[in-house]
């Protein structure tokens, strides 16, 4: 069936049009009212002067994680203080029947917004109100979790347990850090797999509240003691029964060399799947975040000298696993947030395309936060992609110079320059890290200050309202080399689209998160409307 779409406001990406005509999956006309009135349609629809562009695609977060956080307690919603926090989870226990001896999980605190207390949650504030359960409650970043002592010992964490190599434990707080997180996780009970696919169908629905239809996403990492194969397979069962509503490009996680053979011997190389699930890069963490001074900086931090963060790989691991992706035309897709860790990918990544040159390799760094003039000009040089997430601005204008100093203050963040230099830089979330809310994110990138004015942050890297949308659609679908049938309305490509009530580019930047999405639409169909 040929539907038309008129009277719109339509960014195709390229330009502008009035309308297009939809027919299964996909854009086959794009024009003017006056032209598509008089071509063959089936149905119409008056678009009444709403701003329409293509799908938003999210280049980097965990669909899988996002499903669970939605579900265990919402900690970023009850953290400006620590009394209040805990308040609120004696609260969840009760509303959820959580009886003795059951697991207690929350994900979003930030000790930055407490204003009681300065200071990381501890053990000992969780066990004053929960000795019979066992906590675990992460951080906002995902890179810091604290446990109670019940949770502790349960997981077998003791005062002189050693931390593994890119993580760190501090017992008398009942903190871990980064692949200290990871060491404990196949204590905690996996959800099955029909857990996992309600997860998915959970935080589709909630993409598509804000108008996305493509996740580029990191699920493998979510519960590391299940296989990457029932993940794979819980996607493709709800492909086959239409529950899936959001494209999803997966960012492979691994951690271990044998497994990520194991992973592409048994077919899953970048590329292979469908237009709903696809196999992407390999995905890498390199180091921690700013938030918890994990990320690993190449001087100690401003604000607390005692540390530099750390990498969670050995140089000799990162080059193996870059390498071996990069000779299986696999790209890599890296966090890096500090300037040191940035150092260690960039370094594997240009020893990699020595060894086994590729032309359109599309090796990636996810973040891109804390950067030195040298980096910058060296991720030009190599090609590489940069997944950003300008929504961080949001929280890290607050701390990013407190963190790290003047000097690499003035040179992190620096999209705007990487775009000049011939970069490709697409936008995300790193959902359940932030809301996956792209109006925000847009304005984040436009104005460079944090919603309640804080900034701005390095004015001079701010993006133009047409870089920040780009970044959200066409340059997401460079990312995943989607870019020949993703990302803008044109004709043949995926009828992905999003209508707001309100023209961006009429908007006046600070106001640009008011936006509403008015509905969301995947391959010519109405997944969302409000």
């Amino acid at each position: 069936m040929k539907t038309l779409y008129y009277n719109g406001k339509i960014y195709t990406g390229e330009g502008s049009a009035e309308a297009f005509i939809t027919e299964g999956d996909r854009f086959i006309k794009v024009g003017t009212n006056e032209e598509l009135l008089k071509d063959e349609y089936d149905e119409k629809v008056d678009l009444e002067q709403k701003f329409v562009c293509a799908g938003f695609n999210d280049s980097h977060m965990h669909l899988i994680g996002l499903g669970n956080a939605l579900n265990v307690a919402k900690l970023d919603e009850h953290s400006d203080s620590l009394e209040g926090m805990l308040e609120y989870l004696k609260g969840f226990k009760n509303e959820k029947n959580i009886t003795e001896g059951q697991w207690i999980k929350g994900r979003g605190w930030n000790q930055d917004y407490f204003t009681d207390v300065k200071r990381m949650p501890s053990k000992h504030d969780l066990d004053k109100l929960f000795a019979d359960n066992p906590v675990i409650l992460t951080r906002a970043c995902g890179h810091c979790a604290v446990l109670n002592s019940l949770a502790l010992k349960l997981t077998h964490v003791e005062e002189d347990t050693p931390a593994p190599l890119g993580g760190a434990i501090d017992y008398e707080n009942g903190l871990l850090y980064d692949n200290a997180i990871d060491m404990i996780e196949g204590y905690i009970p996996a959800p099955s797999k029909d857990e996992i696919k309600q997860m998915i169908k959970s935080s589709s629905a909630f993409l598509n509240s804000f108008g996305i239809t493509s996740s580029q996403s990191d699920d493998y990492s979510s519960f590391r003691q299940l296989p990457f194969e029932v993940i794979n397979d819980a996607y493709k069962e709800m492909i086959a029964s239409g529950e899936l509503t959001v494209r999803v490009y997966e960012q492979s996680n691994f951690t271990d060399l044998n497994e990520l053979d194991r992973f592409v011997k048994a077919g899953n190389v970048t590329g292979v799947g469908d237009l709903m699930f696809k196999i992407g890069p390999l995905k890498m963490l390199g180091d921690g975040s700013l938030g918890s001074r994990s990320a690993n900086l190449s001087i100690p931090y401003n604000d607390d000298p005692d540390t530099c963060g750390f990498c969670l790989f050995s140089d000799e691991q990162m080059n193996a696993m870059v390498a071996y992706a990069n000779s299986h035309n696999m790209p890599v897709a890296v966090h890096a947030i500090g300037d040191k860790c940035l150092d260690q990918v960039l370094n594997a990544i240009e020893l990699a395309l020595k060894e086994h040159p590729r032309e359109d390799h599309r090796h990636g760094i996810v973040h891109c936060q804390i950067s030195r003039p040298d980096q910058l000009k060296k991720i030009a040089e190599l090609k590489l992609h940069v997944y950003a997430q300008s929504v961080f601005l949001d929280y890290d204008n607050h701390i990013v110079e407190a963190r790290v100093g003047k000097k690499l203050a003035s040179t992190s963040y620096s999209w705007k320059t990487l775009m000049k230099n011939g970069v490709t830089v697409s936008n995300g979330s790193d959902a359940p890290v932030e809301i996956p809310d792209v109006m925000k994110g847009i304005e984040c990138a436009v104005t460079r200050t944090s919603l309640d004015g804080t900034g701005p942050y390095l004015p001079d890297e701010a993006f133009t309202v047409k870089e920040a949308i780009d970044s959200f659609t066409k340059c997401s679908a460079i990312g995943s080399f989607e870019e020949g049938y993703k990302g803008m309305i044109k004709e043949n490509y995926l009828a992905d689209f999003v209508i707001l009530d309100a023209d961006p580019f009429e908007t006046e930047p600070k106001r640009l998160h008011e936006i509403k999405i008015k509905a969301t639409y995947l391959g010519g169909h109405c997944v969302y409307q409000n």
